[in-house]
């Protein structure tokens, strides 16, 4: 199975809470309800593990991808494309890595 691994940080007029609840009403049940994705999550960087540095994400997002080749025809729908937008006006530069298990 694939996973896409985004990674990034609000932008800085973002409003934390604003950004959160977007993401828990609207971005996760949205994109993880896609035919091709199995399970959405996004998760917030509380600190960098045994050291007091600033983590250098706030945020990461995991999609588990049941399909990959019908992943792009669900993230082009225009409900999607309103989401994805959306997003852009939240993230600063976003990260899209896609993975696979070794």
């Amino acid at each position: 199975m694939k996973k896409l691994v985004v990674l990034f940080n609000l932008k800085t007029e973002t409003d934390v809470e604003a950004y959160e609840n977007w993401a828990k009403t609207v971005d996760i049940p949205t994109a993880g309800s896609l035919p091709s994705i199995d399970s959405f999550e996004v998760l917030k960087s509380v600190c960098l593990f045994g050291s007091d540095d600033t983590p250098p994400y706030q945020y990461v997002e995991v999609l588990a991808i049941n399909n990959l080749d019908t992943l792009g025809n669900d993230v082009s729908s225009e409900e999607m494309q309103k989401v994805a937008a959306q997003f852009q006006e939240f993230a600063d530069n976003p990260t899209f890595i896609l993975m696979e298990n070794i």
